[in-house]
């Protein structure tokens, strides 16, 4: 007990960093609320569907449009020394600007904006969602190298779950007013960013019990996760009195404060145990890891065993393969075939998730759901987008250490779930609207996890922030793709009258076509696990086999 008591808490720890990380996550998810205040958007502003649709668009290019982001954090994190810091102060300025317009806009504040004008509001706003994602993952995977798919599982699951939290926010203090919601979505985010920013920093040491405290992080997610479901399931079948709500609320905090718990055990367990340095990333080792250096001499070592990797054409391949492994700048990944592979398969992965969540509250409208209905499937939406980030990335990291499945094979079998949801949202039937948004919620949340996981495996970890920020530019170009040119002409073609369309026709063909873009993606997908799976045989599996090497 003494011992307890003596022990100071140090706020410049690796575990504190991943605290604050988390809790800004937790208020970073915006977007994923668009539906609380798009019929409102809609209505002041005198948009159709398509139009609408096209604000939504520039959302989604907003938040995957992060090579600055990538590049500002590969810059000044690694090189300055300015620190993760920098880019989540830039984050919330365009954070506090894009939504402050929009509510100027919204209320009257200042005169009804053009199209193109508010396209560059929804822009701004999205786009500080990348500065906040980037600073936070990367500096996840930079303190935990041995565990990248289990810290991205976690910052991506948070962020997921950050639409639900900012609804209960909303639900809780901004009942029934989406334009106070606005408010609150310009001033939150930044405060919280603003307060927390300066606790995340890169830690070069390992130890041992990392994977323990991890686990214990990753329990925590998944009891607000059941939590929120329970809360929002609750609230879809009563009508909670104000005293009920905010006592709701409260222990919903609660729940969010506890990884300050895990952080105060980690640090005090590393107080007692020798944590192990490691160079930093940034050190002119970069250019040749010590780690693919020894990987690089056992393959010549195991080549030497037997007589046929003599053949010209083997030891072309084992060069390839060894190559996959190191660190690549952006120009370099970019004129790789894996790059575009990976590329190919977010647009129609990422791009027909987002057409999805951007039109449920229409979907479930010409459905005749009520807007309390569409309102809770929003909701919903967090928590499938939660358990997909989250799960795709422990359950990858698990087989890979067990098994030695390559990850790729985990973003084939998301794909594919994906179209089954499409097409079960396209079948019209009752409660099928629900089904199939669990389904293509909970893969779409995969690809956010597994994606920068891979891309950090493939191309190193040197220059990640803007290799996988230039590859989520799919996301926009898909989401454009299918929400505009399909879901959105689809339904204004549909519409009878005005503005509006009823039916199952308003969407089953849009549904359909995604279904079959989410296939194509799917094999895109499988074609890379082809082409990796000796890399990750050969180097990534030699890594966790053999930690002491690195």
């Amino acid at each position: 007990m003494e011992d307890f008591l003596d022990f100071s808490f140090d706020l410049q720890s690796k575990w504190v960093s991943t605290v604050a990380s988390i809790w800004i996550q937790c208020t970073s998810g915006s977007l994923y609320t668009f539906s609380i205040y798009s019929d409102t958007l809609k209505s002041t502003q005198h948009y159709d569907q398509s139009t609408l649709d096209i604000v939504s668009v520039f959302k989604d290019i907003g938040v995957n449009a992060g090579v600055l982001s990538g590049i500002l954090y590969d810059f000044a994190a690694l090189r300055t020394r300015a620190g993760p810091w920098l880019v989540h102060l830039l984050g919330a300025a365009q954070c506090f600007l894009g939504y402050f317009l929009m509510w100027a806009a919204v209320t009257g504040v200042i005169p009804r904006p053009p199209v193109p004008l508010m396209c560059l509001f929804m822009f701004v706003a999205a786009h500080a969602q990348s500065f906040f994602n980037t600073s936070n993952v990367v500096t996840g995977v930079r303190n935990f190298p041995n565990y990248n798919g289990t810290i991205v599982g976690i910052m991506k699951g948070f962020l997921g779950l950050s639409g639900a939290i900012l609804i209960q926010v909303y639900r809780t203090i901004f009942k029934n007013k989406p334009t106070s919601y606005l408010l609150m979505l310009s001033l939150l985010p930044p405060i919280n960013t603003l307060v927390l920013m300066w606790f995340v920093r890169i830690h070069n040491t390992r130890e041992g019990d990392e994977r323990k405290y991890l686990n214990m992080l990753s329990l925590i997610a998944l009891v607000v996760a059941t939590y929120l479901m329970a809360v929002i399931i609750l609230e879809n079948i009563l009508s909670l009195q104000i005293l009920v709500s905010i006592i709701v609320f409260i222990l919903l905090i609660v729940l969010l404060a506890s990884p300050l718990f895990v952080a105060f055990k980690a640090q005090k367990k590393s107080c007692n145990n020798t944590s192990e340095s490691f160079p930093d990333e940034a050190s002119p080792l970069i250019v040749e890891p010590d780690h693919l250096d020894t990987e690089k001499k056992d393959a010549r070592h195991d080549s030497a065993k037997f007589p046929m990797p003599t053949d010209r054409n083997i030891d072309t391949n084992n060069q390839r393969v060894l190559q996959l492994g190191e660190n690549k700048n952006l120009c370099q990944a970019m004129q790789t075939v894996n790059f575009w592979i990976l590329f190919i398969s977010m647009a129609c992965g990422m791009g027909s998730g987002l057409a999805t969540v951007n039109n449920i509250a229409q979907i479930g409208g010409s459905l005749g759901y009520t807007s309390n209905e569409t309102g809770t499937l929003v909701s919903l939406w967090s928590i499938w987008n939660f358990l997909g980030r989250f799960g795709a990335g422990y359950v990858s990291d698990y087989f890979l250490h067990t098994r030695g499945w390559a990850r790729p094979l985990f973003m084939f079998i998301t794909l594919l779930i994906m179209s089954i949801g499409h097409v079960v949202i396209a079948s019209g039937l009752p409660a099928a609207l629900y089904a199939g948004s669990v389904l293509v919620g909970v893969c779409y949340g995969s690809q956010w996890s597994l994606m920068p996981t891979i891309t950090s495996e493939i191309f190193g970890v040197a220059h990640m922030g803007s290799i996988f920020n230039t590859i989520t530019i799919a996301s926009p170009v898909g989401s454009y793709i299918f929400s505009v040119r399909v879901v959105g002409y689809i339904y204004d073609k549909e519409a009878s009258e005005g503005y509006t369309c009823t039916g199952i026709h308003c969407f089953m063909l849009s549904f359909l076509i995604m279904a079959s873009a989410t296939i194509l993606g799917s094999l895109a997908a499988l074609g890379l696990f082809f082409r990796t799976k000796s890399f990750y045989d050969q180097v990534i599996l030699r890594r966790f086999r053999y930690p002491s090497r690195e």
